[in-house]
Order: structure tokens, then C-alpha cells, then sequence
């Protein structure tokens, strides 16, 4: 990743990671206070993820840790990995009320050389793909670091939804690349994408589109065996501002949900 891109991105998290930590959406101290208690991104997939007791699982881009301490409590010996010291430092402190989860400070792409390898199963969480330029890199790592028979299981936002005009309410309107490309886009949010009222310096990132196509030809071009691909009406965020309400910790369409996926669950596994 070009330096520039990389600092001006961790920039942006390092900031928001103390507001994210305090937000009602990230739900971090009914986390600490309930120890059966899962976060809702891992809680939707339940039904796909399988049986983790004694599995060992690395969580990519992990952010604060909420999603990798829940894949502990359903008995996975857990990594969490993330660029941003901030995120980390604040995971750290969460799972010290309880949860034995190792978490490391590396980007994506140094992670293997961070962590090693023999990893029973790659986490990726919603959200994360878009902030890595090179999908085909990215699919290559997960699979240095599975063992033989070792599974990537992923959910994203889909690029079709994430190529719409979030700021046109009136018609849809397709603003943003749905393939990806060389350079990234540039964006200035003020804000962040959960509750939060806190005001922030950082307001400049950067993004990658990764089409559905190129994401699964970087995973079979790793040489991972597809073996799951769901598409969802849903995403945990509100992705598109007053064009949709939230029901069960999810956010869907108001109307005519069913012509337009929002996310998707893909797993794949080492040969």
C-alpha cells in the first residue's frame, strides 16, 4: 500500500477508535458484562460459521476486537490483527476483563511475517476489504496463513451497494467503481458509520472498490476451493442515510428489499 494511503487511513482509525469503543452500536461494556454475550456481526453468521470449539482462527483487520472475542467464546483460540495502535491497545484492554485473545499490531499484508501460519480458519469482518488496494495480495496472505484444509470465511458489503451515491436520496444514482481500480477514492468524512458524538481532526481516508468477481478470482487464484457464496439483504450499518430502517441489529431497505443485495458471505478452503 502506498505510504501515503496507509497513514492517512490510520490516521482516520486511530482517531475514531476511543468513540467506537464508547458507542452503543460496538455495545462494549454489556460485552465485558455478559460473557455469553456476541457481537451482531458474528451472531448473523452463526447459522454459516460451524462449530469453532478448539479451532485456531486468526481475525483480520480485527479493529477493536469485539467480533474476535466473540469467535473466542465460541471456543476458538483467537488472533486479532489490525494496522491502527489505537484499535489494538483498546481491544487489548477489553479482552483483559476476561477473554484470552492475542492481539498484534501489523497490516494485512505483513501478517503471516507477524503471526505465522497453520491457522485453522482466516476471519475477515464486514467492512474491511475496501480499505486494502490489492484484493489478489490480499487472498495470497489468507492463504499463507491457513494450514492444509484451513478455511477463509468472510461477509463484505456488497460492491454493488457500495457503488450507489449515498448523498442522493432522491433517485439512485451510481457514483462509485464497482470493479477495482489502481488508485483508490478519496473521501472527507467529518463522521463515522456508527452512534457516535464525538468530533474528529482526521477526516480524509481512502477506499478500494473489489468487485464480487475479483474477489473470487483472487481466492480461486490462491488456490482456495469455494465452498460457500450468500448474498444478504442486509449490512450492520446504515449504508444508505433514510433509504432504510434497522431490525435485529441489521439494516435493510424501506423499500424493495429484495432488488438490491447489500452483503455477502463467501467461504473458501486450502486444497
Amino acid at each position: 500500500m502506498d505510504e501515503d494511503h496507509y497513514a492517512v487511513n490510520r490516521a482516520w482509525w486511530d482517531e475514531r477508535a476511543p468513540a467506537h469503543a464508547g458507542s452503543p452500536d460496538y455495545a462494549v461494556q454489556e460485552l465485558i458484562a455478559d460473557p455469553t454475550r456476541l457481537s451482531d456481526v458474528v451472531r448473523f453468521d452463526l447459522p454459516r460459521l460451524g462449530d469453532l470449539n478448539g479451532k485456531r482462527g486468526i481475525h483480520l483487520q480485527c479493529h477493536i476486537g469485539t467480533d474476535t472475542i466473540s469467535l473466542h467464546r465460541l471456543g476458538a483460540a483467537m488472533t486479532g490483527l489490525d494496522f491502527s495502535p489505537e484499535s489494538i491497545a483498546i481491544a487489548r484492554g477489553i479482552a483483559a476483563a476476561g477473554a484470552d485473545v492475542a492481539f498484534v499490531q501489523a497490516d494485512v499484508y505483513s501478517a503471516p511475517a507477524a503471526v505465522g501460519s497453520g491457522f485453522d480458519f482466516v476471519f475477515t469482518g464486514i467492512g474491511a476489504l475496501g480499505w486494502l488496494p490489492d484484493v489478489a495480495r490480499w487472498a495470497r496472505t489468507v492463504a499463507e496463513l491457513l494450514r492444509p484444509g484451513g478455511r477463509l470465511f468472510m461477509r463484505e458489503g456488497h460492491p454493488m451497494l457500495l457503488a450507489f451515491d449515498v448523498e442522493r436520496t432522491d433517485e439512485w444514482v451510481l457514483r462509485y467503481p464497482y470493479f477495482e481500480q489502481p488508485e483508490p477514492g478519496h473521501f472527507d468524512l467529518a463522521g463515522t458509520y456508527v452512534d457516535a458524538e464525538a468530533e474528529f481532526n482526521h477526516t480524509q481516508l481512502r477506499e478500494w472498490s473489489h468487485g464480487v468477481g475479483d474477489v473470487i478470482t483472487a481466492v480461486l487464484a490462491a488456490g482456495l476451493e469455494l465452498t460457500m457464496f450468500v448474498e444478504h439483504d442486509s449490512v450492520p450499518w446504515e449504508a444508505l442515510p433514510g433509504r432504510m430502517h434497522r431490525d435485529d441489529g441489521e439494516w435493510r431497505l424501506i423499500e424493495h428489499p429484495e432488488r438490491l443485495p447489500l452483503s455477502y458471505t463467501l467461504q473458501a478452503v486450502t486444497r
